[in-house]
């Protein structure tokens, strides 16, 4: 659905020995919400992605159809969609054992408030690598979500750009 309005271009290929020219969707094309869009909070619901939910199936639920996902990534101005979405569990696990030699070494130390400080501080706390990454990942789990009533003027605005 995104990519049907998204321009071709022609891009040359060398096929067999000569060059041919093929038309392709233009990837580097950039669509972006308004600002105004964007900065107007009162249009949007707040989500709590689910484990293991992904755009598609957020979109499903929500706008009743799972080619909106793109709408819910261009909201939350989240375009990589492994990185930018929260990890399940088990794909957080083997994240962070492959990121780091000690997954439950420790990452950095946070005072009472929060704030990240020495080990020398008298109240700080150790965070392991694990709890570091998790937090993160937990982290991505709110999204905005735009009103099914505002998805049609949202796609008639998408139509005419």
């Amino acid at each position: 659905m995104y990519f049907n309005k998204v321009p071709l271009i022609v891009y040359p290929f060398t096929i067999g020995g000569k060059e041919v020219l093929k038309p392709m969707t233009d990837i580097t094309f950039n669509i972006r919400f308004r600002k105004q869009i964007l900065d107007n909070i009162s249009l949007f619901d707040e989500y709590d992605i689910q484990e293991g939910e992904t755009p598609e199936l957020i979109a499903a639920r929500i706008y009743g159809d799972p080619l909106y996902h793109w709408v819910i990534m261009l909201v939350n101005e989240r375009y990589n969609y492994i990185e930018d979405f929260p990890k399940t569990q088990r794909s957080l696990g083997e994240y962070v054992n492959a990121k780091y030699t000690d997954p439950y070494g420790v990452h950095h130390y946070e005072n009472s408030e929060g704030f990240n400080v020495m080990q020398s501080v008298p109240d700080a706390s150790p965070i392991s690598n694990y709890d570091y990454e998790d937090r993160l990942n937990e982290s991505k789990r709110r999204i905005k979500i735009v009103s099914p009533n505002i998805l049609v003027a949202i796609l008639k605005d998408f139509n005419t750009i």
